[in-house]
């Protein structure tokens, strides 16, 4: 069953290309370079796909970009995405500013900005901010929690001061 309303579909299986859809609701959906508002699915594979919000159990998305992506797992490859959130997510040569997992995270030869999870594993990576309860393998990291602390400390100092000024 296919349903079309201003873009938007309907079905079990979905198979799309070469196309610019508004919203995307399947079970299963395998897209290749387009152009989505929403996608929704229970697995979801993308490749050279543009997205402000994907939401699905599983999703694995390859040369892609996006604003939003949740799910339970999520694996990205050679993507770029700014807020990922889910179970256990996986990153591979993607670069993603927030990334927050319930579970494990993996980060292979990947850049975060800030990263929270129960474990990551990481090869050859990069982050601004990591929070686990076990990180394993080589990450630079530009902040550790004591340094993070103090910064947070400095800028709150900082912006007291500033509060004090202003209302004089």
């Amino acid at each position: 069953m296919l349903a079309m309303k201003g873009g938007s579909m309907e079905k079990e299986i979905v198979e799309i290309e070469g196309k610019q859809l508004d919203i995307v609701e399947a079970e299963f959906m395998t897209i290749k370079q387009s152009t989505i508002r929403s996608a929704e699915a229970g697995h979801m594979e993308m490749q050279q796909v543009g997205a402000l919000s994907i939401d699905g159990e599983r999703v694995d998305v390859t040369q892609g970009a996006f604003v939003l992506m949740r799910g339970e797992n999520l694996s990205l490859n050679q993507s770029i995405g700014a807020v990922a959130a889910g179970n256990n997510i996986s990153l591979n040569f993607s670069f993603s500013p927030v990334s927050i997992s319930a579970g494990d995270a993996t980060v292979n030869k990947s850049a975060v900005g800030i990263m929270a999870a129960k474990e990551i594993n990481s090869n050859n990576s990069s982050s601004l901010l990591m929070m686990a309860r076990n990180i394993n393998g080589n990450v630079t990291t530009l902040l550790d929690w004591r340094s993070a602390v103090a910064l947070g400390a400095v800028a709150g100092g900082i912006f007291g001061l500033f509060s004090i000024f202003r209302r004089k």
